[in-house]
């Protein structure tokens, strides 16, 4: 049996002996490695604490048999060192543990079509609650459509609500996602979720740190969630309440130093006032699109956005003396009536603006595309123009000029 074939029995034995994130095993693996790990715990060399709490499951464990059977279920054993292990779980080793869970994986039980490692170097990690509002689970389907349109995984728990929403939206936009399970990646859970897992192994891949056939449990979830953190390049949360395992990745990401995003939703919501504590302790970034997620999660200078502005209107461009010739010019009865203004006469303001004035600011009304609003000012009353107005000659001039505009904008 050569050296590598020993380890990854080894850490398989370990998987099967051991609980998801236990600080005990994860920290002696990192130090020692797996192979010595599993001599020490069959020969009872690790003390009581250990050996004795493990001491069926260790008499019980056949890694052999096991990796050979689930071999043809198309399910694979990934340790470090292949060439599909992810090299981000590594920062799981510099994160101080949660739930007196953490470290690196001891190793990972894969199933699906995809190299693993390659999914996650360009991945999001997208979590939310499990009873998401209609608006969370929209939301998150167009982000992960977005990402999937940019060559971006989605990585999730497949659980209900945003979970789903997030593989969902990656897979209908042709992209690839990860699935981070807390059972077996045999067991397709939740149940109602088995042709959705399907789906994800076809098109990327189903991981658990738990061995075929592992039942999920609160402490296996709480596990996983470190894992749905370190294989993004950042964490997502559209909907999470004040007591969310979404908060707990969110918190992962934090500590191996990912960049956390939150969606806002109503004031009133309470799945979303865990997301807007995040936004407003500063932990979380605030996002409303995938180009805002990208933007946070790509290299300082890479899909960067422009500040979002409104075009100006022609009459945002006016000086103050054109607005206050605009201003003084009539607006017809029917248009005051219609728009509940109030009716001040036909030639109301005239007072204020004499006829040089007027001269001066036309042609810079003009040069500034100004005539559009202004000629339904200055359309001509069936009575005429007023007789003895001070500025009567320049309105019927601006009235002409309005007209010919428009003929030859026609």
């Amino acid at each position: 049996m050569s050296k590598l074939s020993a380890e990854r029995l080894a850490r398989a034995a370990l998987t099967m002996v051991g609980e998801p994130g236990d600080l005990r095993l994860t920290s002696l693996v990192h130090k020692v490695g797996g192979e010595e790990v599993w001599d020490g715990l069959r020969k009872q060399h690790l003390g009581d604490e250990i050996a004795g709490d493990l001491a069926a499951r260790i008499a019980a464990a056949d890694p052999e048999s096991m990796l050979r059977g689930v071999g043809r279920q198309g399910i694979r054993f990934v340790i470090p060192g292949d060439e599909e292990w992810p090299g981000c779980l590594d920062d799981l080793d510099f994160c101080a543990p949660l739930h007196a869970r953490g470290g690196v994986p001891v190793g990972l039980w894969v199933r699906g079509s995809r190299c693993l490692s390659e999914v996650v170097e360009s991945s999001v990690s997208i979590v939310g609650s499990r009873s998401a509002t209609t608006y969370g689970a929209e939301v998150t389907r167009q982000f992960a459509m977005e990402l999937a349109q940019e060559g971006h995984a989605s990585v999730s728990g497949a659980a209900y609500g945003i979970d789903q929403a997030a593989h969902r939206g990656s897979l209908v936009a042709g992209g690839q996602s990860v699935a981070l399970l807390s059972c077996g990646v045999d067991r397709p859970y939740p149940t109602a979720h088995r042709e959705l897992l399907d789906w994800i192994a076809d098109n990327g891949v189903v991981v658990s740190e738990a061995p075929p056939g592992a039942s999920p449990t609160k402490i296996r979830f709480l596990a996983r969630n470190r894992l749905i953190a370190a294989l993004g390049k950042g964490v997502v949360v559209v909907e999470a309440a004040l007591r969310s395992g979404a908060l707990n990745t969110a918190n992962w990401g934090l500590g191996i130093g990912r960049p956390v995003m939150g969606v806002p939703g109503s004031i009133t919501s309470a799945p979303s006032s865990g997301v807007h504590q995040l936004i407003r302790n500063k932990d979380a970034a605030l996002v409303t699109n995938g180009a805002e997620i990208l933007e946070v999660i790509s290299e300082m200078g890479e899909h960067m956005l422009a500040f979002p502005r409104e075009e100006p209107k022609p009459l945002d461009l006016l000086t103050p003396e054109q607005q206050q010739v605009f201003d003084a010019v009539p607006v017809p009865r029917r248009c005051a009536e219609r728009s509940g203004q109030s009716y001040r006469g036909p030639w109301a303001g005239q007072d204020r603006v004499g006829p040089t004035r007027v001269a001066a600011a036309w042609s810079g009304l003009a040069r500034r595309r100004a005539l559009v609003p202004l000629q339904v000012r200055l359309r001509r009353p069936r009575s005429g123009w007023p007789a003895g107005s001070v500025n009567a000659e320049d309105c019927r001039s601006a009235h002409l000029e309005c007209v010919r505009w428009r003929h030859s904008r026609a």
